[in-house]
């Protein structure tokens, strides 16, 4: 998963703004981890909505107050805001965890088209290996809350087969009943990562921000 920011920078959204500029560092907070890429910006009435869910959505799976310990799950804020104060305004109240790119990284717009974004908010679900798992999660989201994570980590293990918590390697957890059907609805695309969707799937329901 590293490799899909690999000789680039990524800063943490505390108040230090830590930079994640080395190949081990990017790996220490993204290898063997569902990653979530959030497409959004501050002037965006849809993306101000969704903020604060998405916001309690990942607090509730990576904070130890909430739970004994924290979901293999990373964020990170691709920001298509027209400026630095606004993408800054933005990231102020989001949690400290959740990682960002320079304001001057074009990586920001390039993920966008590699990724088929055409609407805001959204959030591609990326799989330990950096394979697309759902091009748009925020409808399900919305609708399933925090349960969306069970469902997507079951899934990538299916698919991946070595995405296992590392105290579970040698002694894996049986396979769910569910899992023909998750099989169905996470199917990995036959096209190359970040490749179109054939079927036009994802997205979230009417409403949302035009990007493209």
């Amino acid at each position: 998963m590293a490799s899909l920011f690999s000789g680039r920078v990524l800063i943490r959204n505390n108040s230090d703004q830590d930079e994640l500029d080395t190949e081990a560092e990017l790996s220490r907070r993204l290898e063997n981890r569902l990653v979530l890429l959030f497409f959004g910006a501050g002037s965006c009435p849809q993306c101000q909505a969704f903020a604060p869910i998405l916001r309690d959505f990942f607090v509730r799976l990576t904070d130890e107050f909430y739970v004994l310990r924290a979901a293999q799950l990373a964020l990170v804020y691709v920001s298509q805001d027209p400026t630095e104060e606004e993408q800054d305004l933005f990231l102020r109240d989001m949690p400290k965890k959740w990682l960002f790119l320079p304001f001057e990284d074009d990586l920001r717009r390039d993920l966008g088209r590699q990724f088929s974004v055409e609407r805001l908010p959204a959030v591609v679900v990326l799989k330990p290996g950096g394979d697309v798992l759902t091009r748009d999660a925020t409808d399900e989201i919305r609708r399933l809350g925090p349960a969306c994570f069970a469902n997507w980590q079951e899934a990538a293990e299916v698919l991946d087969r070595n995405f296992l918590q590392p105290e579970d390697l040698d002694d894996p957890a049986p396979r769910s009943l569910t899992e023909p059907l998750r099989r169905c609805k996470y199917r990995v695309d036959p096209a190359a990562r970040g490749g179109s969707d054939p079927e036009g799937e994802g997205g979230a329901e009417g409403g949302d921000g035009e990007l493209f």
